[in-house]
């Protein structure tokens, strides 16, 4: 087998990891009050799997359960913000050999490299890219567009900080941490 082949367990991860992140993009968002824009939980989810999975994986869950997501409820994929959702689930996974949450330490040095790459990650995608590609592709209203980009960036950084920091410490303290465990005379 190839090193570069994505794993059985990896490829399940981005199945179910796709599933979870439209039923929570579906049932447990909270509308803002700017059109199409919602505090959305499924971003904090997106980085736990992006984090224990890798970037490949975080990436594809972005893009496939938010294309998903907006196929079923909406009737068609809004593009510019898939891609961005891929992107961000990316970038945050590339952080993930750095943070070994496998190692079972996800002290304090971590959670702030974590915080900082998710935060850089999407201030780029949703305040730069979604709003740059909604006027390109759909000739949306700059105003509008980037006014939800930056809503919903900014919700979704802070649900990352927050939902997606509390889900990494809670698996980081279900895994064993290295040289936890000694061998008995």
């Amino acid at each position: 087998m190839k090193r570069n082949q994505l794993s059985i367990k990896t490829i399940v991860a981005i199945g179910i990891g796709s599933a979870v992140f439209v039923i929570l993009g579906r049932f447990a968002s909270i509308p803002t009050g700017v059109p199409n824009t919602n505090f959305d939980t499924s971003y904090g989810f997106l980085a736990l799997m992006a984090v224990v999975f890798g970037p490949i994986a975080g990436g594809l869950i972005g893009l496939i359960g938010h294309a998903l997501k907006d196929a079923i409820f909406y009737g068609t994929p809004w593009w510019s913000w898939v891609v961005v959702s891929g992107f961000v689930g990316f970038l945050i996974g590339l952080v993930a050999k750095k943070i070994n949450i496998e190692s079972g330490i996800f002290n304090i040095k971590k959670i702030i490299l974590f915080n900082v790459i998710q935060i850089v990650a999407q201030a780029i995608g949703w305040f730069l890219i979604a709003p740059s590609l909604d006027v390109l592709i759909y000739a949306e209203p700059a105003n509008k567009v980037y006014l939800q980009g930056i809503v919903a960036g900014g919700l979704n950084m802070v649900t990352v900080a927050v939902l997606g920091t509390l889900l990494l410490a809670i698996y980081a303290k279900s895994r064993s941490q290295s040289g936890s465990l000694i061998k008995e005379d």
